[in-house]
């Protein structure tokens, strides 16, 4: 029984050598040294471009080696294959302690105090109590409730939006199109951590900007096709929106000369909020693919028609 592993080179090894220790039977091999595809029956993969999947007509289930599934074209994944995204505590762990980094720069104006180091000036700003900010959150999957969790910890007002209603105690709860509008219009900062699907896509525009209290933020986690560039930057010119944290961009990496690199209230990082680490991942796959064995179900198995 062979796997496949076709993502970040970088952590090949670890990968590996989990394999190699706690599942000895399973032929684990990483690309570009597939051997005969026809024996492979899982994908672990970042890229599975629709050309390689037809060449594995033994494959069983397909494993996103991220949290998002955007990557993957579903059309292309037969009917009979499992898609099943990572879902695991280094992921968890990543994106809890980079939003709080943003959330609580942005509370302390630590990206204001940076512009005025650059320009030599000393000037104390007001800091307003935690509990004086509205944190709002965009998607309340498992990554989502992780960040109002941590958040709440620092007496911030929470509220979290997502397609279907959900509970969370501490937190004010929006659901659906129709509350979209409600939700936007308490939140002194936006998180976006929603899925990239049709619906999502270039959801963070004029209309959503213009309903956010002046003077408030965005964080975008979740993937740069829900940003239309345009509209944030009118926002942030006219300021109406006071600053912008991006650790998505369409495309990536951000071309040079793009007005978000200069931007003195846009901070960029490379996509690097959360990233699957190897030693927290590979035995949360490695029991899935025991259930699969077992005839259980998959945990993190994604439904194509709702595209996570």
């Amino acid at each position: 029984m062979s796997i496949l592993y076709r993502s970040d080179a970088a952590r090949a090894a670890g990968w590996a050598s989990y394999f190699a220790r706690h599942a000895p039977d399973l032929d684990f091999r990483i690309w570009p040294h597939a051997g005969d595809l026809k024996e492979v029956e899982y994908l672990i993969a970042w890229q599975a471009p629709p050309e390689f999947l037809t060449e594995l007509p033994n494959l069983k289930v397909l494993f996103s080696s991220g949290a998002g599934i955007d990557h993957v074209d579903l059309s292309a994944v037969p009917a009979h294959i499992p898609l099943v995204r990572m879902v695991e505590p280094g992921i968890i762990n990543g994106m809890v302690e980079y939003v709080s980094l943003a959330v609580l720069a942005l509370h302390r104006d630590f990206f204001d105090y940076v512009a005025q180091k650059a320009a030599g000036v000393w000037n104390p700003l007001e800091v307003p109590p935690a509990s004086a900010r509205t944190i709002g959150v965009m998607g309340m999957g498992s990554l989502g409730c992780a960040v109002l969790e941590r958040l709440a910890a620092f007496g911030f007002r929470l509220r979290g939006w997502n397609r279907s209603p959900r509970a969370m105690d501490g937190v004010e709860i929006f659901a659906g199109a129709d509350q979209l509008q409600p939700f936007l219009e308490g939140c002194d900062v936006l998180v976006c951590l929603l899925p990239l699907t049709p619906a999502t896509h270039g959801i963070l525009d004029r209309e959503v900007f213009s309903v956010l209290p002046k003077g408030a933020a965005l964080i975008n986690v979740g993937r740069g096709p829900h940003l239309v560039d345009a509209d944030l930057l009118a926002a942030l010119d006219s300021g109406h929106l006071s600053h912008a944290v991006l650790d998505v961009t369409d495309p990536e990496p951000l071309p040079s000369g793009h007005p978000f690199w200069a931007h003195p209230r846009v901070f960029v990082t490379p996509h690097v909020a959360s990233m699957t680490q190897p030693e927290t991942a590979a035995p949360i796959l490695l029991e899935n693919i025991r259930r699969h064995q077992r005839g259980e179900a998959l945990q993190g198995r994604i439904d194509p028609a709702r595209g996570y």
